[in-house]
């Protein structure tokens, strides 16, 4: 007792010197940075990690969505050449899916049934597209099959849309997921997470996942821009124009930001202050250098109230464009966010739509004021056609749909190609099991051309 009294007094008087008290405080400093290293380390490396692993979930949504949406063209695609091409994508998409999956931090028996459907998707739909390849039509059996998986892929999509819900509102953590011998996982992930991922297998919920907007509303950008007439002209013209389409008894000032050469379309942009709007909020417009074409008008604003239906601004919108000399212009697909409805206008030569042809208009459904005008398309490919009458009638050309499509609608149309070119086809809307569908038959030769999904929701209609 007395030896452990007289070491306790000894280490007692070993602090009171200075020296060992400089030593001690060095050292707890040393400990207290090296933790705090080591800490930000982890969260560091756990950031990272939350990263890609959000990457490969979102990844696998857009692949999953890709599947779905190819496999339900399928199910109406008449010809080999045109079902062997959209069968070779599902094989595609499924595949990439399927890697992006893996990279997820969950269990393999919670995704096994997952995985083995988009193993069999794959492989079931590059089986079929080599048959279509040799011109070999599928089976009723094919068609059975192709079928139960785009049902399948439906209730995936909708789930995974769920877990992104999840996911965007934290109430699922990769890094939890990982963290499987922890109270925390066994309490909170477990109820949250895990039972999330098992409703892949099991339990789906409606996915409203909306990508498009409009039908060849990113048709590839033409080398000769036909729609693009006229010579050159100066800044000061420019301006006027800018006078012109907005009005002058609306603009309080007009400021110029030059001339935009290393572009597509070289355009005299401005920034416009209306009168009674507030000082930091501009209309920009753009105006194009050869013949001095608007080619891009925004304004934002916020409203409020919601005082005229679609339907009316819709054709306050095609009155705007016919005032601003863009005659024949009919509505095809639009979409509504925060009282703001987009629509886009195609050209119309001789009942024909002319899908190249493109214009997007926005106005506020408070006032019918138009907010916004895109001519992108339309001073792309704009021109008088010399239409050839079809070779192929109409009602040869429904011969070659698919006999579930419920037909809603029909005319010509002229669609953009990838290789810069357009074709006139039969353009026939309709709906398969539920699905609304276009499908376009060339006018020429009767040759399935494209297949779009449309995408009925109460904000638009979109396709895909």
């Amino acid at each position: 007792m007395t030896s452990l009294k007289n070491k306790l007094m000894d280490w007692k008087n070993r602090l009171k010197d200075r020296h060992m008290l400089t030593i001690i405080v060095v050292l707890l400093a040393v400990i207290l940075i090296l933790g705090m290293i080591i800490y930000k380390k982890q969260m560091e490396y756990r950031q990272a990690s939350e990263n890609s692993y959000n990457m490969a979930f979102y990844e696998l949504v857009d692949y999953v969505r890709n599947v779905e949406n190819y496999l339900g063209k399928s199910l109406i695609s008449t010809t080999p050449e045109h079902g062997a091409e959209t069968l070779t994508r599902v094989w595609r998409e499924a595949n990439l899916a399927q890697t992006y999956l893996s990279q997820l931090p969950i269990s393999s028996n919670e995704l096994e049934n997952t995985s083995k459907f988009l193993n069999q998707v794959s492989d079931y739909s590059y089986t079929l597209s080599r048959k279509n390849i040799y011109n070999e039509s599928l089976s009723e059996e094919d068609l059975k099959n192709l079928k139960e998986l785009h049902q399948y892929s439906v209730e995936l999509e909708n789930t995974l849309n769920q877990l992104s819900s999840d996911i965007n509102e934290g109430r699922i953590k990769w890094g939890e997921l990982t963290e499987k011998g922890s109270n925390m996982f066994a309490t909170q992930v477990s109820n949250i997470s895990k039972d999330s991922f098992s409703n892949l297998e099991q339990n789906f919920h409606e996915y409203a996942g909306l990508i498009y907007d409009g039908a060849y509303s990113e048709h590839i950008t033409k080398a000769e821009k036909t729609g693009l007439t006229g010579d050159d002209i100066a800044e000061e013209d420019a301006k006027k124009v800018v006078e012109e389409f907005v009005g002058q008894d609306k603009i309080e000032s007009i400021e110029s930001k030059g001339l935009s050469e290393n572009t597509d379309m070289p355009t005299y942009d401005f920034y416009v202050q209306l009168k009674n709007a507030e000082k930091e909020n501009y209309l920009v417009i753009s105006i194009s250098k050869k013949g001095g074409h608007i080619v891009f008008s925004n304004y934002n604003r916020e409203v409020t109230a919601e005082t005229i239906d679609m339907e009316r601004a819709s054709e306050i919108g095609k009155e705007f464009l016919q005032a601003k000399g863009y005659p024949n212009m009919k509505a095809t697909y639009y979409l509504k966010e925060e009282g703001i409805l987009t629509v886009n206008y195609a050209y119309t030569q001789d009942n024909v739509t002319m899908y190249p042809d493109l214009i997007k208009v926005k106005i506020a459904l408070d006032n019918g004021e138009i907010l916004g005008i895109e001519t992108t398309g339309y001073l792309n490919s704009h021109s008088q056609r010399n239409l050839a009458k079809p070779k192929v009638s109409k009602e040869e050309a429904k011969k070659t749909l698919n006999k579930e499509l419920e037909i809603t609608s029909e005319g010509l149309a002229v669609i953009p190609t990838e290789f810069k070119t357009e074709i006139l086809c039969w353009e026939f809307k309709g709906k398969v099991d539920g699905t609304d569908f276009l499908v376009y038959i060339n006018a020429e030769n009767g040759r399935e051309e494209d297949i779009l999904t449309i995408v009925d929701t109460p904000n638009g209609t979109l396709t895909m």
